[in-house]
C-alpha cells in the first residue's frame, strides 16, 4: 500500500502501525512522487493527505483515477462537509479527519482489503437498462457501447443495485454488500458515491432515469428494457 504524507512524524506513526499489521508500505512525500509510486507499485490502498506540497491531494486523486482503481482514503485537517464531499467526488473512497487514531486508520485499511467483489450470485448474466449495460463477470459497464470509467466503489454500487431491478436496496444493505459490513464512517458517504455514479451515467436525480431514491430507505434501479 502507499502512504502519501509530507509530515515525517505522521509518516513514522502510520508506517509503524501498518507494518505491524504485516502490510508492505511505500511512502511518497508530494503529489508528483505519489503518482509515480502508484504507477510503479500498483497499490491496493492509498492513504492520501489532502494538503501536499506541489500538487494537492485532490488533484492527485483526480489524476490517479485516470489510470488506477486503488482504494483511496483521504486524510484532511479540514472539517467542513463540503471538503469531504469534494474529496469523495474526485474519486476518494473514504476520508478521515486529522487528528485521527492510527488504530482507526488501520481498521479502515483492513476493511478495504477485505471488501468482497460483489455480484457473485449471478456473475454470468449481463444486465441491460435502456442504453446501459453491466457485465459483473468482467466488471465493466458501457453506455451506448462506450465504456464508463467507474471506481471500484461505484461499480460495486451499480452491481448491487442492478441485481434486482425495481427492488429497493436499503442503505444498510449497501454498506453490508459493498463495504463488507466493516464501516466506520457516516452514512452520507454512500449518498455521495451514488451521486458520483449518477453524474457519470448522466442521470439527473430529479428524472431518476436509472437510479431512484427512496427517501429514508435507500435506492433502487430502473427496470430492464
Amino acid at each position: 500500500m502507499l502512504v502519501v504524507e509530507d509530515e515525517p512524524p505522521i509518516v513514522r506513526v502510520l508506517v509503524g502501525y501498518l507494518e505491524r499489521e504485516g502490510l508492505e508500505v511505500v511512502v511518497a512525500g508530494d503529489g508528483e512522487s505519489a503518482l509515480d509510486a502508484v504507477r510503479a507499485y500498483r497499490p491496493d490502498v492509498v492513504v492520501l493527505d489532502l494538503m501536499l506540497p506541489g500538487i494537492d491531494g485532490l488533484e492527485v486523486c483526480r489524476r490517479l483515477r485516470t489510470f488506477s482503481d486503488a482504494y483511496v482514503i483521504m486524510l484532511t485537517a479540514r472539517t467542513e462537509e463540503i471538503d469531504r464531499v469534494v474529496g469523495l467526488s474526485v474519486g476518494a473512497d473514504d476520508y478521515l479527519g486529522k487528528p485521527f487514531s492510527p488504530h482507526e486508520l488501520v481498521a479502515r485499511v483492513r476493511a478495504m482489503l477485505r471488501r468482497p467483489r460483489v455480484g457473485a450470485a449471478d456473475v454470468s448474466t449481463t444486465r441491460t437498462f435502456a442504453d446501459l449495460t453491466i457485465d459483473p463477470a468482467t466488471r465493466e459497464a458501457t453506455q451506448d457501447g462506450a465504456p464508463l470509467e467507474l471506481t471500484r466503489t461505484e461499480f460495486d454500487l451499480l452491481d448491487v443495485l442492478s441485481e434486482r431491478p425495481r427492488q429497493v436496496v436499503p442503505r444498510e444493505q449497501l454498506f453490508e454488500r459493498v463495504w463488507g459490513g466493516q464501516w466506520f464512517g457516516d452514512d452520507h458517504v454512500v449518498d455521495v458515491h451514488v451521486a458520483n455514479l449518477r453524474r457519470k451515467l448522466g442521470d439527473d436525480a430529479r428524472a431518476q432515469r436509472y437510479i431512484r431514491t427512496v427517501r429514508g430507505v435507500g435506492y433502487s434501479m430502473g427496470a430492464d428494457t
